[in-house]
């Protein structure tokens, strides 16, 4: 066998030098002008031990993340760009360089554009260099966990760990038969899943990738029009769901894929008939990658990938596998029927016991956004109040309902122990761009709604 030091793994997968590898501006970008963009920036960069890869521009972070490789420096991306997350960054990664969108500055740091400053086409007829491959030891990039259960925590990631995840994904979901399709992505690419399943995917099974990152309907419609052949949508299940509330034709699809939170069975039944298109899901977080796939309207079961195994003790539930380093504390509720298999029951924080009864934050949010009328909501656990008394709060988007009818049509469905109380209504929830809702956000939505 191989030894994983002395393997070296590509940076992408497509075909020739002229085949399409993005849409970018709806220009097409080739795969010669793509890794030719790769070394021009890797000249450009100074010296530094890290890259801080900001890129909005889809094309511009995978020039970015060829070019580290190149370099050998370490991508950081961090959960978002808030000047109290990029003084953390200076302070923890002294001398970082900050990789930015055309015309993007962050006043304090060291900051290189992306993509020429001359524009693509400065680098039309560039001569095809051999492919570029890396070592799968050499650390590629530092992920950070979302923050929804605290402050971010970074993940170190190397090639060969994100190489193997993103292979062993596309080979579970069967992505090589569709062949040369284009790829629309509406997460942000810093997160692990826009890592993994936008660019990461694009990069490693030959896929085309679109450079923008549509949000609202309209422009998800338009981002996938403008794509030739087959077409794959990787989204959210809180952009799905608005997506199938607004209504907006989109043109056919090929293959949907969904992460970040739990999907309801209802919702994705009702996505692959609206759209056409078999969902799958990815279950996964940063400290391990992607680790297992499901297609939630035919099962509530989930599959591992290839070479990820599960074991279970008094701890929890353990991750091992080919391109993880050692095994891994999962923070989920499992129930194996093998090491292979399971069902998801949400993440361990998410269980709640309230007078000696147990439910799930999972259970109890599903329940919420299953009352009609209500929009957008979330059950969660508030800070103990000085009583030392245990009980759940809510923020609810229900504009045409009152506390008297929710809390109502609630007990119908939950044990009454655990109503809300106090329930919120709030105009929009905290949702980061994943969809998230990182707790200090919402502790502070509660707080900043409390009545006078």
């Amino acid at each position: 066998m191989t030894m994983l030091s002395t393997t070296r793994l590509p940076l992408r997968r497509h075909g020739g030098p002229d085949d399409l590898f993005a849409l970018h501006d709806g220009r097409p970008v080739t795969v010669r002008t793509y890794l030719a963009a790769v070394r021009d920036l890797a000249r450009r960069l100074p010296d530094g031990a890290y890259l801080l890869n900001l890129c909005g521009d889809r094309l511009g972070f995978a020039v970015g993340l060829g070019a580290a490789l190149l370099r050998r420096q370490i991508c950081l991306h961090p959960p978002n760009d808030t000047p109290a997350t990029l003084r953390q960054l200076e302070e923890s990664y002294p001398g970082l360089i900050c990789l930015t969108d055309a015309g993007a500055t962050y006043p304090g740091m060291t900051c290189v554009e992306a993509l020429p400053p001359d524009g693509l086409d400065s680098l039309t007829g560039s001569p095809f260099d051999a492919d570029l491959a890396f070592p799968a030891d050499q650390v590629a990039a530092i992920a950070f966990t979302s923050g929804s259960t605290g402050r971010p925590m970074p993940q170190v990631k190397s090639w060969g760990t994100l190489v193997r995840s993103v292979h062993g994904a596309g080979t579970a979901l069967e992505i090589a038969t569709l062949g040369a399709a284009g790829l629309v992505g509406t997460v942000p690419h810093q997160h692990m899943y826009g890592l993994e399943s936008v660019i990461l995917l694009a990069l490693q099974h030959g896929l085309v990738l679109h450079g923008g990152r549509p949000l609202f309907p309209a422009d998800i419609a338009a981002s996938l029009a403008g794509l030739p052949g087959r077409r794959i949508l990787v989204t959210t299940p809180v952009h799905l769901q608005a997506l199938l509330a607004d209504g907006t034709a989109l043109p056919p699809l090929d293959f949907i894929l969904c992460a970040t939170a739990p999907l309801a069975p209802q919702l994705a039944v009702d996505a692959e008939a609206k759209l056409g298109a078999p969902l799958h899901e990815i279950y996964g977080c940063s400290e391990t990658g992607q680790l297992a796939v499901r297609r939630p309207s035919a099962t509530a079961e989930w599959l591992c990938i290839d070479g990820i195994r599960l074991r279970q003790d008094e701890q929890g539930t353990w991750a091992s596998g080919d391109f993880l380093d050692g095994e891994t504390l999962l923070a989920d509720v499992i129930e194996l029927k093998s090491d292979t298999r399971f069902i998801l029951h949400g993440r361990s924080a998410d269980q709640v016991n309230i007078a000696g009864k147990r439910s799930s934050l999972a259970f109890l949010n599903h329940h919420l956004n299953s009352v009609e009328g209500v929009m957008d909501g979330v059950v969660f656990m508030p800070r103990e109040g000085d009583s030392g008394t245990t009980r759940l709060a809510a923020l609810v988007v229900a504009p045409g309902l009152t506390a008297e009818t929710l809390l109502a049509r609630l007990r119908e469905r939950i044990d009454p122990i655990f109503l809300p109380r106090p329930l919120r209504f709030v105009d929009a929830l905290p949702r980061n761009p994943t969809g998230k809702l990182p707790r200090e956000a919402l502790l502070r939505m509660l707080d900043d709604s409390r009545p006078d």
